[in-house]
């Protein structure tokens, strides 16, 4: 176990971080594919892939793409579901985590299906808490995602507050109307953190074929040119409600992430960029501990939600 007592640990939901910076969602798996690659010690948390009920085998390949500054992806949220994720992937954490948080995406088709995954998992020491991806589709509500539709994201939220004491993080698309009123629904139903934000929807070309690059079609942008809608995004959020926020989108340099946390971001979370270059997350929390180191910040914390707007 390593010393909290440093400039950068910060306490979440009750959780205490050895500093801010997560690997998001879909970043490395479970930890054991990214172990001999990025230390695990110097990062703070680890997001996992999404979990469903049953197995998922994912979309049809190519699943990801250049998009410029980024990325464009549709994995398809391919996952071996709750049983193989108990059999095969916790034993694994429970042994290697050490101080390293660990929170669990969780997705479903049906609004049940997000308390069933906690349930199936909830008595395992190597998990902290949920981020749940209300960004999915509602199958049972012709597609629409969870999170746009204020009825079934409080029921989501709902069900997975009375199957677990474990912190919740609701993870929000910024293709919604308003965010701010979705992190209001979502804590009002029991949410302890929100998370933003998720992919962009977009589309790339292949011009000689004139079909798209990606099997599925359509996916997700991610990368730099995301990080300015989600720091506005963070912005609304904080404006909206008092829980702790994770940032995503864009988080490349610790820059990026002091971004983040002046606009009220409480931890940030590097999915694209460590993608790139899996040592960047390190680079990340060496630069935060620089900025701090000359800036004579004693408590990462001071900064969250400094931000000064202009009047």
């Amino acid at each position: 176990m390593t010393s909290m007592t440093t400039p950068l640990a910060t306490t979440v939901a009750g959780l205490a971080f050895r500093n801010p910076v997560l690997l998001a969602a879909g970043t490395a798996a479970f930890g054991r594919e990214i172990d001999e690659v990025i230390n695990l010690d110097r990062i703070g948390g680890l997001v996992t892939k999404a979990v469903s009920v049953a197995p998922r085998d994912g979309n049809a390949a190519p699943r990801a793409t250049d998009a410029g500054p980024g990325m464009l992806n549709a994995i398809g949220l391919a996952n071996p579901g709750v049983a193989g994720v108990r059999a095969t992937e916790l034993p694994w954490l429970a042994t290697h985590r050490g101080d390293l948080r660990v929170l669990v995406n969780v997705v479903g088709k049906r609004i049940e299906e997000f308390a069933e995954v906690v349930a199936g998992l909830d008595d395992s020491a190597a998990i902290d808490g949920y981020e749940i991806n209300v960004s999915c589709p509602n199958t049972e509500q012709g597609g629409l995602e969870f999170g746009a539709d204020p009825v079934a994201l409080a029921s989501v939220v709902r069900g997975v507050r009375a199957t677990t004491r474990k912190p919740i993080a609701v993870k929000l698309s910024p293709s919604l109307a308003d965010i701010g009123a979705a992190a209001r629904i979502a804590v009002d139903a029991g949410a302890d953190v929100i998370s933003v934000i998720n992919t962009m929807p977009g589309l790339v070309v292949d011009v000689a074929s004139r079909r798209p690059v990606l099997g599925f079609g359509s996916g997700g942008v991610s990368g730099p040119g995301l990080r300015a809608i989600g720091v506005l995004a963070v912005r609304k959020v904080r404006l909206a409600v008092a829980v702790p926020i994770i940032g995503i989108g864009g988080v490349v340099t610790a820059e990026d992430a002091l971004q983040y946390l002046i606009a009220g971001a409480s931890l940030v979370a590097v999915g694209t960029a460590a993608l790139a270059d899996p040592r960047q997350p390190e680079r990340i929390v060496r630069g935060l501990e620089a900025w701090c180191a000359s800036e004579r910040v004693d408590a990462i914390g001071s900064l969250v939600g400094t931000l000064e707007w202009p009047s």
